[in-house]
């Protein structure tokens, strides 16, 4: 009877481990096909946002950036891009459009092409395509970074023979919280299609951590 209930607890265990030993497994492709979800949901949704309020304009002027183009607000009367293209240009600033033409020109392909190396590392389970997506993960920094950059190089390089060049000395508009320009008050945040590339990052960390762990486990058991 003692031989028995040792065997049956035995096998108990046996099936627990597995059963462990599987979702383990199986855990890092489900989290790289829900990072490559989240990715190509973010493309529809703004990365970082600006509201820049005067005297002039109640409510403010607000200005959306996705991956690969600006917007104003919701309503398609208002084209408030350009209303914010108008004030710069009598402070010297370029337009714009002229800012990150090239990476806005790759950041579809790009975001499509991680989510292509996601889904496929998640049904190859091969040790490299995972050490690539990390790659994948550092998306929301470097699209922060880069905007940090424009930013601060428009303002910087402020065109010396504008209207009121005399009255703006070079600044650097922040990509966080608020800040002042003249008579205008600027407030900038990161918006939803962000935070989606975020958990897609998160994503990616774990599942690699986890994908790391199992093969290490799976080294030992040989």
């Amino acid at each position: 009877m003692t031989t028995f209930q040792s065997t049956e607890t035995h096998l108990t265990n046996s099936a627990t481990t597995s059963s462990r030993s599987s979702i383990l497994r199986w855990l890092p492709s489900l989290l790289w096909i829900v990072a490559a979800a989240l990715l190509l949901v973010s493309i529809s949704n703004p990365y970082w946002g600006m509201v820049l309020e005067a005297p002039q304009y109640p409510g403010g002027l607000e200005m959306r950036a996705f991956i690969n183009h600006l917007t104003g607000d919701e309503d398609p009367r208002r084209d408030e891009v350009r209303e914010i293209d108008g004030l710069n240009h009598y402070i010297g600033m370029r337009p714009l459009a002229e800012a990150a033409q090239l990476e806005r020109a790759i950041a579809l392909p790009s975001v499509l092409l991680m989510a292509g190396l996601l889904v496929l590392t998640a049904v190859l389970r091969n040790k490299w395509l995972a050490r690539l997506t990390l790659a994948a993960a550092l998306f929301p920094v470097i699209f922060l970074a880069d905007l940090a950059f424009w930013l601060n190089h428009f303002g910087q390089n402020l065109d010396p023979y504008a209207p009121l060049s005399s009255a703006i000395q070079p600044f650097t508009p922040p990509i966080l919280g608020e800040g002042v320009i003249g008579q205008f008050r600027t407030i900038a945040r990161v918006e939803t299609g962000w935070y989606l590339a975020v958990a897609a990052s998160l994503c990616i960390v774990v599942a690699f951590a986890i994908y790391m762990i199992d093969q290490r486990r799976a080294r030992t058991e040989r």
